[in-house]
């Protein structure tokens, strides 16, 4: 039993090998010319061996059997569906106009049993398990997993440094790692230059304040407004606070050092700066993040992006928290990879209020997608040959077709369909069928293609 179902997979593979060739538009061995007899012969392992008296196989050596067309039940002719005419892929249900302008021209049922198809019986359909699904509209949906890596959110990172020279009095803030504050001290600086400035105000507010009370001259006052205004300018892009101005106007004394606060709450994640160090301006004294929000970047695959867009929800889980989920979007894909990797840098913003989230630590991420309705088959039904992509399609009565088709993202144990076959159609989805021949069928491609390709370079082929 089990090697009549083999021989009969291998007759079945066999057709739908000649059957692509015939397709492609290979010339067959024929033993006679005389397509339009009432009877002919063909061989049950080659059909494409074709005879108008009985005889055997010059392949295989077996008798040829009789194979008498069937006659037309009705003289109309069904159209079974239209196609581009150059692009036999691109087909249609009906009348209409090709991707390039050009009238679709119908393709008829007895054209498809003619051409390209193998006619199989219902028991050798059942011997070799032959199962079949429709082409259907359906929702595509994948959920992509990523090892991801909790950043500082850069939008919530602030540098202190100053702009005028001098040394550090007096650390507050004095290593990395403590809370701090916004308006809390970090530090205190003794700077000539702002003890000049702050005396340069005194005596510009002292003699505006005399001439005021002496009721001089407009052009004098407001000569003197002028030097107070600038003088007053220059602390404030030194970075003096109001308070600290406000306290020299009403105590006209300068004070000898200058105190430096922090901009902002967060934790000292960089400290760069000793007691007692001489600074320039500029120079990068504290790097203070705020962590009630977090970044994580995961390195998705390149394969994977199409399910990848910015604003899709992505679940994050810790391993030290088991059973706890973080939520937060999608806000940035970069838009470079990276070469060695093959992958790209996804960014999440999380909300991280209790601090769970530290920056460092590694994270399962999971992106859900969008579902997506799109024309679609079990994955089982593709059939990759190296350069073509195949389906088999169904077409009834024991007739069977195979079809290059074009394909898309996969999902869940689905292809989306983009071209070849088209909604409504019955393909076939047997994995026995597909699993037990593909080794003689992948061969027979090969075979196949090679003919193509030099039957297409010979300078007497006639398209």
């Amino acid at each position: 039993m089990q090697r009549t179902i083999l021989s009969a997979a291998l007759a079945l593979v066999m057709g739908i090998a000649v059957g692509i060739w015939w397709e492609a538009g290979t010339d067959v061995y024929t033993e006679s010319e005389h397509g339009d007899e009432a009877t002919v012969y063909r061989c049950a392992m080659h059909p494409a061996v074709i005879a108008d008296h009985p005889g055997a196989c010059p392949v295989c050596g077996m008798d040829l059997v009789a194979d008498a067309p069937e006659p037309p039940t009705d003289g109309e002719r069904r159209i079974a569906h239209w196609r581009a005419p150059m692009d036999p892929n691109y087909v249609a249900d009906g009348p209409g106009k090709s991707p390039m302008g050009m009238d679709l021209i119908p393709v008829y049922e007895d054209e498809l049993s003619a051409r390209g198809t193998v006619s199989i019986d219902a028991v050798t359909a059942q011997n070799i398990g032959v199962r079949t699904a429709l082409v259907e509209n359906r929702p595509l949906q994948r959920s992509v997993r990523a090892v991801g890596r909790v950043e500082y959110d850069e939008r919530r990172m602030t540098d202190i440094n100053t702009k005028v020279a001098g040394w550090v009095e007096r650390l507050f803030v004095d290593f990395t790692g403590q809370e701090v504050t916004k308006g809390e001290p970090l530090l205190e600086l003794y700077s000539p230059e702002l003890v000049a400035a702050q005396e340069e105000y005194l005596t510009v507010l002292d003699y505006l304040e005399r001439l005021e009370d002496q009721a001089a001259d407009d052009d004098v006052l407001r000569g003197a407004g002028e030097l107070l205004a600038a003088s007053l300018q220059r602390l404030r892009y030194w970075d003096v606070s109001e308070a600290q101005i406000e306290r020299l106007r009403r105590e006209r004394q300068a004070t000898r050092t200058l105190t430096v606060a922090t901009p902002q709450d967060g934790v000292v994640v960089h400290k760069a700066v000793l007691d007692g160090a001489y600074i320039n301006p500029g120079q990068h004294l504290y790097r203070i993040a705020e962590l009630s929000s977090v970044w994580v970047i995961a390195n998705v695959y390149e394969y994977e992006l199409p399910w990848v867009a910015e604003g899709q929800e992505a679940e994050v889980t810790l391993s030290y928290l088991p059973g706890r989920t973080f939520g937060g979007r999608v806000t940035q894909v970069h838009p470079f990879l990276d070469g060695t990797t093959r992958t790209l840098k996804v960014r999440m913003s999380l909300d991280n209020a209790d601090r769970a989230l530290k920056p460092g630590m590694y994270a399962n991420v999971t992106l859900r997608a969008a579902a997506r309705h799109r024309p679609a088959v079990p994955v089982e039904a593709i059939i990759h040959s190296g350069e073509r992509t195949l389906a088999v399609v169904a077409l009834g009565e024991g007739r069977f077709q195979p079809r290059q088709v074009e394909i898309g993202v996969q999902a869940d144990g689905w292809y989306e369909i983009l071209a070849g076959v088209h909604e409504g159609e019955r393909i076939v989805t047997s994995a026995q069928f597909l699993i037990d021949s593909e080794s003689n069928l992948k061969s027979a491609l090969s075979d196949m293609l090679a003919s193509d390709d030099a039957a297409e370079s010979s300078p007497s082929h006639v398209h």
